[in-house]
């Protein structure tokens, strides 16, 4: 069996816990052995309380370490562990491989996907970047992974950090995109419901299209009657600058602006 600890208990450490606890279920040779946690009430709902910890000291022995904290903690919390020479990973996105103290074997375990608390998600469908300093420990990411995901891939700590600008402009400024609708629509007693279909076509769309084929729209048509009333019509000025900039960027398609 391949032990594995998680350390954290965010939505990142509760998804994979759960991923996890189901991949043993299902009688994968990776077995969760540990969960260091501060607040240990945060996943004592998902998890056996002799399983978590929130002592450094306490924690056992495991092939696998996995850091699923803050950004901002990374380097903190992998400088405070108790030991020397194992095989010690990140979650992040957008942080290097580097960060990690030099005190153990250091590699990458990125789940490319957006987690809210008591939002299922069929980890199976979701992307893990695996990054390390070894074959040997590349090996061992890569059985881990395959334990609860269908999509692994090699990326390194540059190509990683591309994807997770890549992600926050599909994910993060879209979802922005939805709040302004939303507000707009609440602003003029409109159900946000009637968008619904239209955003879940939008995203389905890109299933079978290029992001370039899909773009439809006035600024694509270069529709400037519609534009400008658009224009007109928004008195909220950040609005209004986030409409002009998009617009533009869509008409130049790219193009330095």
């Amino acid at each position: 069996m391949i032990k594995v600890i998680i350390i954290g208990s965010g939505n990142v450490a509760q998804h994979l816990i759960a991923a996890f606890q189901d991949s043993q279920n299902l009688g994968s040779e990776i077995e969760l052995v540990q969960v260091f946690s501060r607040q240990t009430t945060n996943v004592s709902n998902i998890l056996d309380y002799d399983k978590i910890t929130d002592d450094w000291n306490a924690l056992v022995e495991a092939d696998l370490y996995i850091i699923a904290v803050s950004d901002d903690a990374i380097a903190d919390v992998s400088s405070q562990l108790p030991f020397k020479n194992r095989l010690v990973v990140h979650t992040s996105g957008s942080v290097s491989l580097n960060a990690l103290d030099d005190n153990n074997r250091k590699g990458v375990f990125y789940p490319l996907q957006t987690f809210s608390k008591n939002k299922v998600v069929d980890f199976k469908t979701i992307p893990i970047c695996l990054e390390s300093e070894n074959a040997t420990d590349f090996q061992l990411l890569d059985k881990v992974a395959k334990a609860i995901s269908e999509k692994v891939f090699a990326i390194n700590s540059e190509q990683r950090k591309a994807l997770h600008v890549a992600a926050v402009f599909v994910n993060n400024f879209v979802n922005h995109l939805y709040e302004i609708g939303s507000e707009i629509c609440q602003e003029h007693q409109v159900p946000f419901e009637i968008l619904k279909p239209l955003i879940a076509e939008t995203a389905e769309k890109i299933m079978v299209l290029s992001p370039e084929e899909a773009q439809t729209g006035p600024a694509k048509r270069n529709d400037t009657a519609t534009i400008e009333a658009h224009e007109a019509f928004l008195s909220n000025e950040n609005y209004l600058t986030i409409y002009k900039t998009l617009t533009q960027s869509i008409q130049h398609n790219g193009k330095k602006l």
